[in-house]
């Protein structure tokens, strides 16, 4: 079939997030356009093609057989137009650029924003994306050539993926300043027992992290409310809903919360920061890694391993 003209990069753009999001919806919030302009354009790119690209059935949207013949080839197109833009960027210094950078929900919400502010302060001109999401997803994101870097929850094998662990953070459990475990210091595991939990939504490392824990220990968390977002999750604990196993960075020094340490077993999470080893990161990609290092070298995050300054300078791991 002859194509009668030749699809835009914008198209292709609003094609590839309609695949990965699954929801028109998302795809537009995401693109942070309105969702009329992300449906017109994707007619118009079926259209070219002359045949449906989605099922759009009830609930998700899925790839046809023609949307999962284009999706590796149309990734493929922005992840080059991608390298072109960064390698035009390179010419200028770090004065211009873009860095996409990935990061779990609560990384995003405590850790990246404060690294995000050194780096924009000392190189204004480089705009930088962020996309919040769990690990996996972030692996996706580096696969395709959509995120440049990512803070994702180790471990992750994929043999396309470059990784440097960053810091080993303990897990803890947060409750109401007056909740039910406030006079506790330290717990078991199995002290949780009918313990009102409140639990993450689907795609959380924490909740996999959370359930995968008690599982080892012989029975499921008396989960109490579930589905909830970092913030709605400790809004929740310290409205006294429940307790809630969280990383200690995003509770400590919060007022309304009384943080108590597990033991037997103790949990522990390995953060890392990834990015795809088949590919040299680009100069601004390269010196927001080592603000990220920088960054949690000044902080001194428990169990912190040595590293270089750039942390894509050391051995993977």
């Amino acid at each position: 079939m002859t194509i009668p003209m030749e699809p835009s990069i914008r198209q292709l753009e609003y094609f590839v997030t309609i695949a990965e999001e699954r929801h028109f919806t998302r795809a537009a919030e995401r693109l942070h356009v309105a969702q009329p302009s992300v449906s017109s354009q994707l007619r118009r790119l079926e259209q070219m093609f002359g045949t449906p690209l989605f099922h759009r059935d009830r609930g998700p949207v899925t790839l046809t057989d023609a949307g999962e013949a284009l999706l590796p080839l149309a990734r493929r197109v922005l992840a080059d137009l991608a390298e072109v833009i960064h390698g035009a960027a390179e010419i200028e210094g770090l004065s211009r650029g873009h860095v996409a950078i990935g990061a779990t929900p609560s990384l995003a919400a405590v850790f990246l924003p404060i690294v995000l502010s050194r780096f924009h302060r000392q190189y204004p001109g480089v705009s930088l994306s962020v996309t919040e999401r769990d690990s996996l997803y972030l692996v996706e994101g580096l696969e395709s050539g959509t995120l440049d870097l990512a803070l994702a929850i180790m471990p992750l094998a994929h043999p396309l993926i470059r990784r440097v662990v960053l810091a080993v953070e303990e897990l803890v459990v947060v409750t109401a300043v007056d909740g039910v475990l406030s006079k506790r210091r330290q717990v078991a595991l199995s002290d949780l027992r009918n313990v009102p939990m409140i639990m993450f939504r689907e795609g959380y490392d924490l909740r996999s992290t959370t359930l995968a824990a008690f599982n080892e220990v012989g029975f499921a968390p008396s989960i109490v409310v579930e589905g909830g977002e970092m913030n709605s999750v400790l809004s929740m604990v310290a409205a006294g809903l429940g307790v809630a196993i969280v990383p200690e960075i995003v509770a400590t020094g919060v007022a309304r919360l009384h943080v108590v340490r597990l033991h037997s077993p103790r949990l522990e999470r390995e953060i890392g920061l990834v990015r795809r080893q088949d590919h040299a990161p680009s100069r601004a990609a390269a010196a927001l890694s080592a603000e990220i290092s920088a960054f949690v070298g000044q902080r001194g995050w428990q169990s912190q391993p040595h590293q270089a300054e750039d942390p894509f300078l050391a051995d993977s791991i």
